[in-house]
């Protein structure tokens, strides 16, 4: 049995991650739950887990009550998802306290990688990850020696703009935007992934996660998202993890590691899967690739202020401020404007974030249609 505080409880991976505790209630004991601000959503998972403490984020206490959750002394685990940066200073509280980490959030490791992954090392607490993606690197690696990696491959679905004729895409609407072929997520994610800022994130993430240089992760797209991820090692073999497409395979890997447990979840038919397609993504059409590896190879302040830059260009073209493509222009144009730090602290990493934010949100009311 293990006891799992959920923090962002009402989003899709929080409900996901509900799903899970249902299907496996001998091993799951669900003792914390937070919000943002939907409390009907809230209160109903209270009612179905009783003994869990609950929070809103968004009240005046907001911070301190999810601190406080993240540091249940009952926990032995802790999973963020809660978007954006907001969960770092709860999960750097649970890795003080000696809670196991399961991320969704992959902000908090672009924001924060080093940061993070090293307070865990010291307290000797895991990051597991919940992505669909890097979940299945962590079990591909799962036993084998680092030095035998040559590249991390992450599949991409590659979003409903896909096919989409370059020319077309400064045409996109927030709604076209927002249907995404495979998933079902939350709006920022899913403008993300129409992008590929989401893949462009989930490389930094997996750099940290797995410890190998930015040279060593990739992308490839794939359609119909049942090859979760693929690891190439050095003697040119290659392992890869399939799964149908749901995220509760991953949150169930993430939540009762290193044990593999039963469930109700349906297995593939492979006569039925047809075929399966890869193709290289269209980097000059969707700069977010090349965007993420710049700053994922320089390191320091600029994953956090691409991350930043990013959450303010996909907020203004959700409120129809900017076009499509503008979300590419904002983020390469505050990438160049703000302040490098190479070898920041957390105090200078949340200054980074500030002020790219700020510089956004100038550059917006400057483009903004």
């Amino acid at each position: 049995m293990k006891n799992l505080v959920i923090l962002g409880v009402t989003g899709s991976i929080g409900q996901s991650a509900l799903k899970v505790a249902r299907d496996l209630p001998d091993r799951l004991r669900i003792v914390g739950l937070s919000a943002h601000s939907n409390a009907d959503e809230l209160q109903r998972a209270a009612h179905e887990f009783p003994q869990a403490r609950t929070a809103l984020s968004s009240g005046p206490d907001g911070a301190q009550a999810l601190l406080d959750l993240a540091t249940l002394p009952e926990a032995d685990m802790v999973l963020i998802a809660i978007v954006g940066t907001a969960g770092l200073a709860p999960a750097l509280a649970a890795i003080e306290a000696g809670k196991d980490l399961a991320v969704a959030s992959k902000e908090i490791l672009v924001l924060a990688g080093e940061i993070v992954m090293a307070a865990a090392a010291r307290k000797g607490v895991r990051v597991l990850p919940v992505d669909s993606e890097h979940n299945a690197i962590f079990q591909c690696l799962e036993g084998r020696n680092p030095t035998s990696v040559r590249r991390l491959i992450l599949t991409c679905s590659g979003g409903p703009f896909r096919k989409t004729p370059v020319e077309e895409l400064s045409g996109v609407t927030p709604e076209r935007a927002l249907k995404h072929p495979t998933w079902t997520m939350g709006p920022k994610i899913t403008i993300d992934s129409a992008t590929l800022f989401n893949k462009g994130l989930e490389m930094i993430e997996a750099r940290w996660l797995f410890d190998v240089p930015m040279a060593k992760v990739d992308v490839i797209i794939h359609p119909q998202s049942l090859v979760h991820s693929m690891v190439e090692f050095v003697d040119g073999s290659v392992l890869a993890q399939l799964s149908h497409s749901d995220m509760c395979f991953p949150i169930q890997y993430a939540v009762t590691w290193p044990d593999r447990v039963p469930n109700s979840l349906p297995p593939l038919d492979f006569a039925a899967l047809a075929t399966l397609d890869f193709e290289n993504p269209r980097r000059k059409d969707f700069p977010a690739l090349n965007l993420a590896r710049q700053a994922g190879e320089a390191g320091g302040t600029l994953p956090a202020v691409l991350n930043a830059a990013n959450e303010v260009a996909v907020q203004a073209f959700l409120d129809r401020r900017i076009g499509f493509p503008k979300i590419w222009e904002t983020v390469a144009s505050v990438m160049d404007q703000t302040p490098f730090v190479v070898h920041p602290d957390l105090e200078a990493l949340l200054e980074a974030d500030r002020q790219a934010r700020e510089i956004a949100g100038a550059w917006v009311k400057k483009i903004q249609k």
